[in-house]
């Protein structure tokens, strides 16, 4: 999506739909899986007209939220039918953009900003930023698909206790999307921030913060290239970052970065 946006041959507004990934990778460069036939992944490219630039990461932070307010009503309806598994959890969200039950990841988030040629559109030939965002929904496989990555990993179907229809959840994600993105362009992300938190069930827990874009799958335990930090997640602050209070006793301020619980 990237080469076809800085070649104009895309518009902001464009959604790619897949059925399965043969690429596909998450934050630090994490492998995806992408069993064919069962999940949901998708890419969709997101103008930043009238959103300033710097505030390009909380726009996945409002995605992510968008998309887990989707999934609890899933949830939620069913386990009003008592069809739902009631040993996984309430569907939460973890800074800085991860969809979790429980402590089970199985939706990712990963976005850029993109710059897309629009001279089709704009005689002044001139690029306007954009946002790539991917995403990947583990929704009718099983979670015995991913034993192997050796972390925890859940799916749509597991949660709801039963098989979730891929089409008509893209249309209520797309759909929600669009109407977040618009409440964001007037309100900020400060409205966002209030309702995250009452998703969210790690403020206040132990976690580690992962600081380095050159952190992979192969290198994570190990420790080379990461910049790893201990200690306690104290709150989301009112702009989306994190502020986490070191073991060393220190405080920071976290724009940018993984948090492993």
């Amino acid at each position: 999506m990237k080469a076809r946006a800085a070649a104009g041959e895309i518009q902001p507004g464009t959604l790619y739909v897949a059925d399965t990934q043969t690429a596909g990778r998450g934050r630090h460069e994490r492998t995806w899986a992408s069993p064919a036939g069962q999940n949901l992944y998708f890419n969709i490219l997101i103008p930043l007209e009238g959103i300033p630039l710097a505030s390009a990461p909380q726009v996945t932070q409002v995605a992510a939220l968008t998309f887990a307010e989707v999934f609890k009503s899933l949830q939620d309806e069913s386990n009003a039918h008592g069809l739902g598994n009631q040993s996984v959890g309430k569907v939460t969200v973890k800074w800085p953009n991860d969809i979790l039950c429980g402590k089970s990841k199985f939706c990712g988030i990963l976005a850029e900003v993109v710059y897309v040629n629009q001279v089709q559109h704009d005689s002044s030939g001139q690029v306007h930023p954009a946002i790539s965002m991917g995403v990947g929904i583990n929704v009718n496989s099983s979670p015995l698909d991913y034993a192997h990555l050796g972390r925890a990993v859940t799916t749509l179907k597991d949660i709801c206790g039963q098989k979730i229809n891929r089409e008509k959840l893209l249309q209520m994600l797309i759909a929600n999307l669009e109407r977040a993105i618009g409440q964001f362009r007037a309100f900020g992300i400060r409205p966002w921030v209030a309702a995250w938190k009452r998703m969210d069930q790690f403020i206040g827990a132990r976690g580690t913060i992962v600081v380095n874009n050159r952190c992979t799958d192969q290198n994570r335990e190990s420790g080379d290239g990461a910049i790893k930090k201990n200690g306690t997640i104290l709150d989301m602050q009112e702009d989306g970052s994190l502020l986490f209070k070191c073991d060393d006793g220190t405080v920071e301020t976290v724009y940018s970065a993984d948090l492993e619980i």
